[in-house]
Formats: structure tokens, sequence, C-alpha cells
């Protein structure tokens, strides 16, 4: 079976954060960047699916030249060849514009599964994955916690509320966007790294895939929250206390 794998680099989860001078975005020059921690995930799970039924798995990546070392992580990490499409301004397009680029270099492949991260480490639309399935006309399914194939389908397990899981069956080809801590993630063997090195990357530019129109989606400003402490004392006996507290609980910081 055919997989693809969409994977998207994000910068590193211990990188100190600092908001650029037009208050845009955050400034990128000094950060370290990585694989998507989602993204990782549903690598992961192509490789599982990959060693249980045979085929291949294709890393799909849009982003600028620097994407290149994520690329090159999931091939060491067991991925058979990738796409890279390069776009220096991937980040600025909104999920629609750029799951239309994705769905162009995907369409020639024909693959039987497409997997994504459930969403974005660093802007965390979530929107990305169920976008590219209806634009290629493919069912799908989210918050993947275990995909098993049986004969030419497939039975997912999705994640759903309070401890309670869904399970779906499903016909290929399709899309499943997987969730974060679907199985232990694997290191890149050495033997891995040096096999990456000649593994083919396809390059696509979004000028060869069709540019995409104008974002929908502009990011005007972001902004570090403001930091405040607060305290109340309620009054009254403790039954009292209790139910005012619960009652701000619920409808002030509604957190039950």
């Amino acid at each position: 079976m055919k997989i693809i794998v969409s994977m998207k680099q994000a910068p590193a989860r211990d990188s100190l954060l600092r908001i650029n001078p037009a208050g845009t975005w955050i400034q990128e020059d000094d950060l370290g960047f990585e694989i998507n921690e989602p993204d990782a995930y549903a690598l992961e799970a192509a490789l599982q699916l990959k060693e249980k039924n045979s085929g291949e798995v294709i890393a799909l990546c849009a982003g600028p030249a620097r994407a290149a070392q994520t690329i090159r992580e999931a091939l060491a990490k067991g991925a058979d060849r990738a796409i890279h499409i390069e776009e220096a301004n991937a980040r600025a397009l909104d999920p629609l514009g750029l799951a239309r680029l994705m769905a162009k270099a995907i369409e020639p492949e024909k693959p039987d599964l497409i997997l994504t991260g459930l969403q974005s480490d660093d802007l965390g639309y979530g929107q990305t994955g169920v976008i590219l399935a209806e634009l290629l006309g493919l069912p799908h399914a989210t918050i993947i916690m275990q995909v098993v194939v049986e004969n030419g389908s497939i039975r997912v397990k999705r994640e759903l509320e309070d401890g309670w899981f869904q399970h779906v069956e499903m016909p290929m080809p399709a899309l499943l966007t997987i969730q974060s801590g679907i199985s232990k993630l694997r290191y890149a063997t050495l033997m891995g790294i040096k096999k990456a090195k000649t593994k083919e990357i396809k390059r696509l530019t979004a000028a060869e895939l069709g540019t995409p129109a104008a974002p929908s989606i502009e990011m005007s400003r972001i902004y570090a929250p403001v930091r405040a402490k607060q305290a109340q004392i309620f009054e009254g006996n403790p039954k009292e206390a209790a139910a005012k507290l619960v009652e701000k609980l619920r409808f002030e910081a509604r957190v039950i």
C-alpha cells in the first residue's frame, strides 16, 4: 500500500519565542526547527502500517528551503521518498490555500492512505487535513488512535471526550488525522541517516502546482498573554463558600 504523510516543520518546542518588531509573528532567524510533533506521530503510524502490510511511505512537506532538514529526518526514520513543495511563504497561506497545493502534489501519486497530524504546534488550525480530504474527494476521520488494515479497507479508533472511543470502518483510499501519543516514536538509526542521503526528494514549486489565491485569513497581531494574579475570599460558612467557588469555576473560569 502507498501511504503519504503530510509533515510540517515547526519551531522547536524548547525555543525561546520572541515577537517580531511588526508584532505579526515570532522572530524565526535564530530559532531551531523540528518535525511538528503531531506529524511525527502520523509518520510513526505510517511506518508501522508499512511494516505490517508492506508498501511505501512518502513524506510530503510544504515549506521553505530549511524544511529539507525535516524531510531528511523523515527519510532517516524510514520514509521511502519525499515530496517537497518549495514555498517560502507557506506559513502565510491559510489552510485552504495550503491544502490546494498539497492536493495538486498528491493527485498523481494516487495513494491508498493519507495521514496528517491532528494540528500544527505553531498555528494550531487543525483544518488542513480535513480540507485536503474534501478537495481530493476522500472519506476521512479525525483524532485517530489506532489504524488496522482489513481486506482492502481500514478500521480506525477515534478518541472522543470523557474517555470514550469510537470504532469506524472506512474504505480506502482515505485520509486520517492522527492524535499525538498514538504510539512511541522511533529514533533515526545511523544506517537510516546514511540511507536518507540517497533517497529521492521530488521538489515542486507553488507556481508548478498553481499559485494559490490570496489568503482569506490574515494574522494582524500576536502578543503574549497578560499575566495577573488575583485572590478572592469567599465569606460565609463552608457550604456557602463551596457553592460560590463552584459557581466561579463553572461560569467564569469555565474549568468544570
